[in-house]
């Protein structure tokens, strides 16, 4: 039901963004992945050849219209756009400054704004549906959080925001809520050592009702679904896939 429907997803060279990418790449549709490795970038689109790489840098304006302009190029239309390139920090309250502020919403809140202002002339035409990529703790509070969490809610009502007033034409808006789930996170975009990361990861594991922290695949499976001509009469909703940990 996917075939030759072209998807973007942000962030893509690994983790939740690359199984997405797989998955739809799979069901037939032609994905644009982008990320600011092009070593990386280069090495998927070598061995998929449904899958595209193109340099960006989710927290750089510039890139949200360049990164649209690059799949309407190639394959002349757009109907799936993932906001799925993330950043986060832990930090205390009384550690943080106006830069490590500025960098967390770049990613999390400006980039995929921009991205999606400058995809809606496009999916309005195939009547599309944007997915945006929040977290349990946009809703669940958790200490030393603060910025990574006030971002992901700031997406959760854009989310609904976008839903309502994208709705007259046609473009569906959700997110998905992800829980933990193991990909190169906590290290390259939270900063954590080792031994900090197995620390987190024992207390999350512990702490999430299903007894394990997610695999990519367990959320990428809901980008999927979501994109599914079976659910067009779902938007404005976030979906939690996390394990039961916001009920915790």
């Amino acid at each position: 039901m996917l075939n030759n429907k072209v998807v973007i997803i942000t962030g893509g060279g690994s983790g939740i963004g690359f199984a997405a990418a797989q998955m739809f790449a799979a069901k037939g549709a032609h994905v644009l992945i982008t990320g600011r490795r092009k070593e990386v970038l280069e090495e998927i689109t070598a061995s998929h050849p449904q899958i595209k790489g193109f340099v960006a840098d989710a927290s750089n304006p510039e890139s949200a219209a360049l990164t649209v302009a690059a799949a309407i190029k190639r394959w002349g239309r757009l109907d799936i756009l993932v906001n799925n390139a993330g950043a986060g920090v832990i930090m205390p309250l009384e550690q943080v400054n106006a830069q490590s502020i500025s960098d967390v919403f770049a990613v999390n809140v400006t980039g995929p704004t921009l991205l999606a202002s400058a995809a809606i002339p496009h999916l309005e035409k195939t009547k599309g549906l944007i997915i945006n990529m929040s977290s349990t703790f946009g809703s669940k509070a958790g200490a030393n959080l603060s910025l990574y969490g006030s971002s992901k809610a700031a997406m959760e009502y854009m989310t609904r925001a976008w839903a309502l007033e994208l709705a007259p034409k046609g473009i569906r808006v959700n997110a998905i809520a992800s829980g933990p789930v193991e990909t190169p996170f906590l290290r390259d975009r939270m900063g954590l050592t080792e031994e900090q990361i197995e620390a987190v990861k024992e207390h999350e594991r512990q702490s999430i009702p299903l007894g394990r922290r997610g695999e990519p695949k367990d959320v990428a499976a809901w980008i999927v679904n979501l994109a599914n001509p079976d659910m067009s009469w779902v938007t404005g909703q976030v979906i939690g896939v996390d394990g039961g940990l916001v009920i915790t």
